[in-house]
């Protein structure tokens, strides 16, 4: 997905997002994992057009023309039966009626898309926490608000020079152009991969933001790494897990991570994310340790007040 000059998109574009997109997780499942008889030499790896189609219950030419990416006015019940056909789990359905919305012609012009601001109300959410890292980002993964320790634990992220020129440092950039990311992500594979799939689900979310395809764009023409994880068409919405980082202050980490959905407007996806460690552990510990060290960097930092 190319950047645009303007908000309005290419009816191209969604056919080509579509055909990678079906192509991609056809060629992911084999014919016993849906129980057809195979024989001969295959050509292609994965599920034949055919076959696709006779488990979803329409004609070849049907599916087929389904794959060029002629989605717009398809049924959501026969848009269920490809994805089941497909072993979609519910990250891809989702992203398969995203691009199927996308298709339609819009009868007008698409509005851009504007970021909020953060609530005071939010904010003040985020400073209550004190022992876990907690912060909030939106779909083009920008951290838009975060608490001192968030900010302590990501200080790599935030320091870093990706972040330069830009209003809100952003992990996707930060991961895919800045060479410390793979000392700072224990597993960086596993953080890179997953962060090229949230991106994937917003750019199906959000078609006509151009912030966004700007920001692919950039990370497209810079990163190989992200051209072959976009090329992947993996999709992501949930994002929880374990985490370990190797921080420049306080060494390895091991924490578990929850992001939960943030509603601050209809059209701007937010979640929240706390990083916690298991109690008892080297990693609370040295968690501990990094909110001390927040705690001083932020009341070294405040103005003091002078009498006379």
């Amino acid at each position: 997905m190319d950047p645009r000059p303007d908000d309005r998109t290419d009816p191209a574009d969604h056919r080509t997002e579509i055909r990678d997109f079906l192509a991609s997780r056809r060629a992911k499942i084999t014919p016993e994992q849906v129980g057809l008889p195979t024989s001969g030499r295959r050509r292609v790896p994965g599920l034949r057009r055919e076959e696709v189609a006779v488990l979803a219950g329409v004609s070849t030419e049907w599916y087929t023309r389904l794959e060029k990416g002629h989605i717009a006015w398809v049924s959501e019940d026969v848009l269920a039966a490809v994805a089941q056909a497909l072993q979609m789990d519910d990250d891809e359905r989702t992203y398969l009626f995203d691009l199927a919305r996308a298709a339609r012609p819009a009868r007008r012009t698409p509005s851009r898309r504007k970021d909020v601001t953060v609530p005071p109300a939010v904010q003040w959410l985020l400073d209550s926490v004190t022992l876990s890292s907690a912060f909030v980002r939106n779909g083009r993964q920008d951290i838009v608000a975060t608490n001192p320790l968030g900010q302590a634990l990501h200080s790599p992220v935030f320091d870093s020079p990706t972040t330069d020129g830009h209003r809100h440092p952003n992990i996707a950039r930060y991961i895919f152009l800045d060479p410390g990311a793979q000392d700072f992500f224990v597993d960086f594979d596993g953080a890179a991969t997953a962060t090229a799939a949230l991106l994937r689900a917003e750019a199906g979310r959000e078609p006509h933001d151009r912030a966004l395809r700007d920001l692919i764009g950039e990370l497209s023409t810079l990163s190989p790494d992200f051209r072959t994880l976009w090329a992947a068409h993996d999709v992501r919405i949930r994002h929880d897990g374990i985490k370990r980082l190797r921080h420049p202050e306080v060494g390895d980490l091991e924490l578990t991570y929850q992001s939960l959905d943030l509603p601050m407007s209809q059209r701007t996806v937010h979640d929240l994310t706390l990083y916690t460690a298991e109690p008892g552990s080297t990693s609370e510990d040295r968690l501990k340790l990094l909110a001390s060290l927040a705690a001083t960097h932020s009341r070294a930092a405040e103005p003091t007040d002078r009498i006379g």
